[in-house]
């Protein structure tokens, strides 16, 4: 089973975040999760911020 840290550990890896794995955390963040999940999920999303990782949703959009 997929687990959020994982998906996290792969955008992180990559510095890209697909539209495919943003799906598959909106999916995991209704289940129940753990606080290492969730301290993954926070690092993404700083991560996201400072630009050290892309969204495929974001340009898609023409967002920067």
């Amino acid at each position: 089973m997929t687990r959020i840290r994982d998906v996290v550990q792969e955008a992180l890896t990559t510095g890209y975040l697909t539209l495919e794995a943003e799906n598959k955390l909106r999916q995991l963040l209704t289940t129940r999760y753990d606080v290492e999940d969730l301290n993954a999920f926070m690092k993404l999303q700083e991560a996201a911020m400072m630009g050290e990782v892309k969204q495929e949703a974001r340009e898609r959009c023409g967002i920067k």
